[in-house]
């Protein structure tokens, strides 16, 4: 497929000096930025389908439990004796 862009001189002397510096042509240059460009772009959204699901996910004891251990390790391993979450507070300050 041929494509054809009208880029102003700025975005065309700025990619020719990018392709040089690389040891492509333009045409390379610009291709390789576009499939790397899709690439990435299917990789977030891979990612971002991935954390949907996480979400869509409704176990909320499971969700619960995790939260808990987390506090729970986060007290047990601070230098100190203060706990980060203390009790009392569950439900006040956090």
């Amino acid at each position: 497929m041929t494509l054809t862009l009208n880029l102003t001189s700025e975005i065309e002397q700025y990619l020719s000096q990018k392709a040089t510096e690389k040891g492509l042509s333009l045409e390379a240059y610009v291709l390789k930025l576009l499939k790397d460009a899709i690439l990435e772009q299917k990789k977030q959204t891979k990612l971002v389908d991935l954390l949907q699901s996480w979400i869509d996910e409704e176990d909320e004891q499971e969700q619960k439990e995790t939260g808990e251990y987390l506090i729970e390790a986060l007290d047990q391993d601070r230098l100190s004796e203060r706990p980060l979450f203390p009790a009392k507070l569950k439900g006040v300050t956090w």
